[in-house]
């Protein structure tokens, strides 16, 4: 095994000429709005635009170039680049644009992805997000979570949240992200924001911590574990509001992926946790539109006291209908409403809706008109069209 002095980089030695390179490709993603930059050694540069992974150029990266990026990159934390086989960490490419890499080895040697970090903080409303979500925020204590796949826009959706509370509360906000995303700024707030790895080892261990760092609102990046899922519980029970993620598809899902990880005898117990603290779930899927952008399409469940019944009773297949019904009470929304929504609005495509759809066959009979809870259907013959394309929901259905 190489010793550590083998590893160690002497930056005065090198020349910065591949991570200059690497930048003009992210100038480049920048320009055409794309969301991701991968790096990989003995392939082309590619770049997620529009929702698709797309050439930057024809150009090899070689080998050797990728391992040399990677110490240009990591200066003086290669050696510990090498012991972990991958890093997290945050580029700052300007003042007004950072990203988020991950850097790890692969069979053919050197990879990288840099995700977009904006450094303008959208607010709830320029986003377009529903209202509900603002009213979480004037929550004084329990658990929000934002769920979705990676890059769902999980991370500015929080950040958007975070913001509000920081320009209208006076609270003490800490987050603990890995890396750190957005930035918070103290405005009425005193926000401290901490990474793992490089201001606490762990989730868990920053979360422990902050219970006796007197905080009014806990921002955990995300519940990887039992441990920090209970810490989490009894954070949100002891008076404090804590907001994090989840990679679950919608409200039913995250319920089930936190009871299941807990041995089958603490499940009850759990469950009647999950029912006292858990106030919403924001589940988030980004559409292609029609005008060749992406869009958010959100399930949003509410807690009601129905809600917490059928948690609590492990009923958790009758939450989506839950969730419809709620919507012109208590502002939630499925996701097959937001996506009719979309639809009606002309914002997505037929084919698209059935895509993302939970239920296509619920959804085509909603655009029908016959589904009674979400709206009517569209009446233009371009509408009528679609309809007839019935192919494509074939194609689609459960």
């Amino acid at each position: 095994m190489a010793t550590k002095s083998a590893l160690e980089v002497d930056i005065s030695s090198l020349t910065f000429e591949t991570l200059e390179k690497i930048r003009g490709y992210l100038k480049r993603m920048i320009d055409a709005k794309g969301s991701d930059l991968h790096i990989k050694a003995n392939a082309v540069v590619r770049a997620r635009i529009q929702g698709e992974i797309t050439p930057m150029s024809g150009e090899i990266l070689s080998k050797e170039e990728a391992l040399t990026f990677a110490k240009e990159l990591l200066r003086t934390r290669f050696p510990e680049f090498v012991e972990k086989k991958e890093l997290d960490l945050v580029y700052p490419y300007d003042e007004n644009t950072r990203f988020r890499v991950n850097i790890f080895f692969q069979m053919e040697g050197v990879s990288a992805v840099f995700r977009v970090i904006p450094v303008k903080i959208l607010s709830l409303e320029e986003l377009g997000l529903p209202k509900i979500l603002k009213k979480f925020t004037q929550i004084e204590r329990g658990m929000i979570l934002v769920t979705g796949v990676t890059g769902s826009g999980k991370s500015t959706t929080l950040a958007a949240m975070i913001n509000e509370i920081n320009w209208n509360k006076r609270k003490h906000i800490i987050t603990v992200e890995d890396p750190i995303e957005f930035v918070h700024k103290d405005r009425k707030c005193v926000v401290n924001q901490r990474s793992v790895g490089q201001d606490t080892y762990s989730f868990g261990n920053a979360l422990r911590a902050a219970l006796r760092e007197d905080p009014d609102i806990i921002l955990v990046g995300e519940m990887r574990d039992r441990e920090t899922i209970e810490t989490a519980l009894h954070a949100s029970d002891s008076g404090h509001l804590v907001f994090s993620t989840l990679h679950t598809l919608d409200a039913k899902e995250t319920i089930n992926r936190i009871v299941s990880s807990f041995p089958t005898e603490e499940q009850p117990r759990i469950r009647l946790s999950i029912a006292s603290v858990l106030q919403g779930v924001i589940s988030q899927r980004l559409i292609p539109t029609i005008d060749h952008k992406r869009v958010a399409a959100l399930e949003v469940m509410v807690k009601t006291p129905f809600i917490a019944q059928l948690i609590l009773e492990s009923r958790d297949v009758e939450i989506r209908d839950a969730i419809e019904e709620g919507r012109e009470i208590y502002g939630s929304q499925s996701f097959d409403q937001h996506i009719l929504d979309l639809w009606n609005s002309k914002v997505i495509s037929t084919e698209e809706a059935f895509n993302y759809a939970t239920s296509p066959s619920d959804l085509k009979l909603k655009m029908q008109g016959m589904g009674g809870k979400v709206g009517a259907s569209p009446k233009s013959g371009e509408a009528e069209a679609e309809f007839a394309e019935d192919e494509i929901f074939q194609i689609k259905q459960d």
